[in-house]
């Protein structure tokens, strides 16, 4: 049995730090050319050095996207890209198309080359062409069941590492080239720019009725005709590592410092825990728990059992049970220096989420903000400020506060 590792997004350096200190093995992020997430902020060529380096330190890999579908007028910047990123010290290319693989063979050869979930590997026929090709890990499709993923194991090469998404947002069209933001909107999905059309509000309309709309179903709220459940496998690892999934993946590179920290925590106990008693193993409570203080839509298990997991037609917002009120940056016993980011007040009980450690509350029994003052609230989004509370919050916590 082989431990599997955690793989988690980071849309920047912020976020890249926080995958790092609550538990990552390796983190995938992007340049600033092909990849597929241009809503989040990516990397510069100096900011991915630094990245490298951070993460190395802290025996951490890097795996770079490089998952779009290029054009013929693209293709002559890609060289320079590759360089540039093996330069910096990425440990593998994320690739969609095959000729982007063969040059990145070409041209930074140290640098391991994975295939994409854009390639839309389903079969193991498949999976050992791309590793005769140079492919060390195919990222599968999400389509596949568990059962597909064991015989794909089984007819693959050991060498070959499988690695599969087990948390986050779903696209509609799960592993395949999404046109719907292209014709709608004009921003090409397939090159990281997707409107997130499948995410709308829709209505039908009679063309003679000018004005008037309907909703598709009998609700006042509309209906949401593609939008897709959120993945969440927290509750099923023994399955996934039996399968022989060799890297857990999730999703989120267009997501929070916050979301990565509080998923990547949750992974790394729950595959530490098993891996300690396999046999005996029971994912403890707060683990779960963990999975519902982040922003997120219904939860499902994706195409994992056998069948699909269907799209949320009655809404089209996040289910947002607590808000992020601060992050702590130093501290010395009861007494810590945090950043807020929401409003709290003293006397509230907050939720501390520490790095690498299981979560507990405290309250807040002082406030002082940079004059020095007593102030009674933390209303000031960015502030600097002095907290006291009943037990001290280790430095790179994050703190948070319940909804009511």
């Amino acid at each position: 049995m082989i431990k599997p590792e955690i793989l988690s997004p980071a849309g920047d350096l912020e976020c890249l730090r926080a995958a790092v200190r609550f538990g990552a093995d390796a983190v995938f992020l992007a340049g600033k050319q092909f990849g597929m997430r241009t809503a989040s902020a990516n990397f510069s060529a100096e900011e991915l050095k630094e990245a490298c380096d951070f993460a190395h330190e802290n025996n951490v890999k890097i795996h770079l996207t490089c998952n779009t579908l290029p054009r013929n007028d693209e293709l002559r910047d890609l060289p320079d890209f590759l360089v540039t990123a093996a330069k910096a010290g990425v440990d593998a290319f994320i690739i969609a198309d095959v000729g982007v693989m063969s040059m990145a063979a070409k041209y930074a050869p140290e640098v391991a080359r994975h295939v994409s979930t854009q390639a839309g590997v389903t079969n193991y026929e498949t999976a050992r062409t791309l590793y005769d090709m140079g492919a060390s890990r195919v990222v599968l499709a999400r389509e596949l069941s568990l059962e597909e993923i064991a015989e794909l194991r089984a007819k693959t090469p050991k060498e070959l590492e499988i690695e599969a998404f087990v948390h986050g947002a779903m696209c509609v069209s799960f592993s395949g080239r999404c046109l719907i933001s292209s014709y709608m909107t004009g921003r090409d999905a397939n090159r990281g720019d997707c409107a997130q059309p499948c995410r709308w509000k829709y209505h039908l309309f009679e063309q003679n009725r000018e004005g008037q709309y309907f909703p598709v179903e009998e609700d006042s709220g509309g209906t949401f005709l593609y939008n897709s459940r959120d993945l969440c496998m927290i509750e099923h690892i023994p399955e996934l590592v039996k399968a022989g999934i060799s890297s857990f993946k999730i999703e989120g590179r267009a997501k929070s410092s916050y979301y990565v920290a509080v998923t990547t925590n949750a992974y790394r106990h729950a595959v530490d825990e098993y891996m300690k008693d396999p046999e005996g193993f029971a994912l403890p409570s707060w683990i779960k728990a963990e999975t519902e203080k982040i922003s997120h839509r219904e939860y499902n298990t994706g195409f994992y059992f056998g069948y699909e997991p269907g799209q949320v037609t009655d809404n089209g917002g996040y289910i947002r049970g607590y808000d992020v009120v601060a992050f702590c940056e130093d501290g010395n016993g009861a007494e810590s220096t945090i950043t807020q980011r929401n409003k709290f007040l003293v006397g509230d009980v907050l939720d501390v989420l520490p790095p690498g450690g299981i979560p507990f509350d405290v309250r807040v029994e002082r406030l002082v903000n940079e004059l020095g003052d007593e102030v009674e609230s933390a209303p000031h989004a960015m502030e600097r400020l002095t907290l006291f509370t009943d037990r001290p919050v280790p430095p790179g916590s994050v703190l948070r506060k319940k909804r009511n």
